[in-house]
């Protein structure tokens, strides 16, 4: 008998909640970015680019879904047990991932493996230096 997949029933995000994990990855990353921008212009939130801003939001709350398969769950618990409120938690995530993809367009060559590099520098981050990074 095949599998059927869970019924979703994400209508709205707050990333100072965690979304079920299952049905965060069962919906279509284009509903996951929408629902994300819809927080920040509900929250009116004033950004540069709100649909980079919801993407890099998208791509760690996956990341964070995926469990204990990636250490971003646990870094963000870790954030979040430092003082960080989980909105800004993912915000600290976001910005270790956004410098790391920016290294890797610009050519660097972060190794045979780039996520080796990303998780290392997932390590080093500190709810300190999140705030300090202003």
């Amino acid at each position: 008998m095949a599998r059927q997949s869970p019924t979703v029933t994400i209508s709205s995000y707050d990333p100072n909640e965690a979304p079920d994990a299952e049905e965060w990855l069962g919906l279509d990353e284009a509903e996951r970015i929408e629902l994300i921008h819809a927080y920040h212009v509900r929250a009116r939130i004033e950004l540069p680019n709100v649909r980079a801003h919801a993407t890099l939001h998208a791509v760690v709350e996956n990341q964070i879904a995926l469990g204990d398969e990636l250490p971003v769950r646990r870094k963000a618990r870790s954030l979040v047990a430092s003082g960080l409120d989980r909105h800004d938690a993912i915000h600290a995530i976001a910005w270790v991932l956004a410098n790391h993809m920016h290294t890797i367009m610009v050519g660097s060559e972060p190794g045979p493996d780039p996520n080796q590099a990303y998780f290392k520098a997932l390590k080093r981050l500190t709810a300190r230096a999140w705030l300090r990074s202003g």
